[in-house]
Order: C-alpha cells, then structure tokens, then sequence
C-alpha cells in the first residue's frame, strides 16, 4: 500500500513516515499544496494524508481538485485541534476522516488501517484465499492457522495480489504500490520477490500464475478446488 504525506511540518513528516514505514506501508510526503496536487494528478496511491494548513495551495483546495478529477482516494485530513470550521469544509469537500493536533500515532495508524481497507473495498481486517488469511491489522499471513514466515517485502507484495485476487497485477503496478520515491526497483526484482513468494505459497494450494506480458494473477489451485478444499473467499 502507497500512501502519499501532505505535510509542511518536517518534524511530524518525518515521524509519520518512519511510523508508516515501520508498519510496512510504502511512504511518499511533500510539503505544499502545490507539490501535493501535481503529484495527484500524475500518480497512483491508496491513500492521502492531508495537512489543511499547506503552504502555497491550501489541504481544502488540494482535496477540492482531487475530488473535481472524480478521484475515490480515501483521504485522512489533519488540522489545528481549534479549527473546527475547517474540519466541516474538509468532510464536505469530500474528505473520508479527520484528526486533530496533536494526535497519538497508534490512532492514527489504526485509521489508515480502516482507510485502506475501505478504499480496497472492504470492511473486514481479514483477506482471505482458500486456505490463506492475511491479517492487515497484524500484517500476518497463516495457512490452516500457522504463520507463513514472509519478508516485509513480501507481506507487501502479498497484499497488493491478494487485494486483487483473480485479476492481472502487472510489474508496474507492483513498483507504484510497493516503492516509494527515490526506491530503484528493477523489473529482475519484482521477478524474485514473485518466485520467493511463490514458492512459500505453494503448500497452501495458491498459486502466482504468470501471463507473459501482461503481469501476474493470484489463483486457487484447481485441485484443491475440486476437492472441496478452502472455502475461503477470494
């Protein structure tokens, strides 16, 4: 998951992003309107994180343009723990939640939590897949109830295929999903994160298929469909 920082306070930019990071989130921050709405307009994220009091271009009219593009990013606003009216323009701009300054980083890791899985599609904290179940509370991934040992990387990269299930996921969708600026990922990369993962997928009946120049798709083992095996949903 890719979330983009709107923040001009470095100190609490940079907190935001080393707590985000930690959690396994790729993390991108700028620190004006300005630099916020243009990099909306050219890529891709599954979240925003939304200062209202940005330098240069106001949060309010960052999230105005983003909204006018019939953009459905989830957006989590932050603001003076005072401006009460801001925090009502910011919701009826569209909006998705809202957290005064100063606010504990637990909270607000666990409202990206609830922000990401809504913009996914989903309420539960669960993904499952035949016998797989990944926990993005815990970000802990278990076949029949026993923890898969996966990297960071791979928990990632899991997630973005399992939110997707059933559907191509190409390379360059991976990169803007999995990497933040600055982060060199080769095309050879993505193909090794893909076999490590595949390979620790096998015994749980999932399979990564690969369709040569379109991407990847995540799929159930067909026998173990037939067999009545997994009944989780996709």
């Amino acid at each position: 998951m890719r979330i983009l920082i709107a923040e001009d306070d470095s100190l609490l930019a940079d907190a935001l992003t080393q707590s985000l990071r930690q959690s396994g989130y790729a993390v991108d921050n700028v620190s004006d309107g300005m630099a916020a709405d243009t990099v909306l307009r050219s890529q891709e994220f599954d979240l925003l994180i939304l200062d209202l009091g940005l330098p240069r271009m106001s949060g309010l009219e960052v999230l105005q343009n983003l909204r006018a593009q019939n953009s459905r990013l989830p957006v989590l606003i932050l603001t003076a723990a005072d401006s009460v009216d801001q925090r009502v323009k910011g919701l009826d701009y569209g909006a998705d939640d809202y957290m005064a300054k100063p606010f504990a980083l637990s909270e607000l890791e666990a409202r990206v939590r609830a922000l990401t899985r809504r913009g996914a599609g989903g309420g539960s904290t669960l993904l499952k897949h035949g016998r797989l179940v990944f926990d993005q509370t815990g970000r802990v991934a278990t076949v029949d109830d026993k923890p898969l040992e996966l990297s960071a990387r791979e928990v990632s990269l899991l997630e973005i295929l399992l939110t997707r299930a059933g559907r191509m996921v190409n390379k360059s969708q991976i990169v803007d999903h999995l990497c933040q600026w600055g982060e060199e990922v080769s095309s050879n990369a993505i193909e090794v994160y893909i076999h490590r993962l595949r390979k620790k997928l096998e015994p749980s009946g999932v399979r990564i298929a690969t369709v040569r120049g379109l991407g990847y798709c995540l799929q159930r083992d067909p026998n173990e469909v037939n067999n009545g095996m997994g009944n989780g949903t996709n």
